[in-house]
């Protein structure tokens, strides 16, 4: 008789140690920078919400640097408990575009996504609607077919930034392979 591992399911036993106090808030009130929340639904094919997931995220600060700052309270990663609804959400600061050997990145919040189901976690990248220059000039953005590049943009609705994470059907969010 075979048993299954835990490495080979995802259960009800899923949200035990993935959570920690306050894991959905990035930046403290003395964090440098333009404080946001950051939210949206984590749906399936038919637009229903997915439940009993977890998102998780990273980011760079203000200044386009990654890594955390204890001094100004910038934690830099983030999870949130997706609720019965599929929502989620995190406070934190827009971050700024990340400069490398490889160019200068718009700014972006990347994306991990764990569910019943995946047996390997997904990931995407969160951009702001409001950075078209820096959008269409980022290289990871550009890769990805122009139709498909709204998937992975976040609108100002009120005081939040929102995005919807559909895992397939039409309105597919673009998932990266790293």
């Amino acid at each position: 008789m075979s048993v299954l591992t835990p490495s080979q399911t995802v259960g009800p036993y899923f949200h035990i140690g993935l959570d920690w106090p306050d894991a959905h808030r990035l930046a403290g009130d003395s964090t440098p920078g333009t404080p946001i929340v950051l939210q949206g639904r984590l749906l399936d094919g038919d637009g229903a919400a997915v439940p009993d997931a977890m998102i998780e995220i990273w980011q760079a600060d203000a200044s386009g640097r990654y890594g955390s700052d204890a001094v100004s309270g910038f934690r830099g990663a983030g999870r949130a408990a997706v609720d019965a609804n599929g929502r989620f959400a995190f406070e934190t600061v827009k971050p700024g575009a990340v400069s490398d050997a490889h160019g200068t990145q718009a700014p972006h919040v990347n994306v991990a996504v764990f569910a019943r189901g995946l047996l390997v976690h997904l990931f995407t990248r969160i951009y702001f609607a409001d950075e078209s220059a820096a959008n269409a000039a980022d290289p990871v953005l550009t890769c990805v077919p122009a139709a498909r590049r709204e998937t992975l943009l976040a609108r100002r609705e009120g005081d939040a930034w929102v995005l919807d994470i559909h895992l397939q059907g039409t309105h597919e969010t673009v998932f990266f392979d790293v």
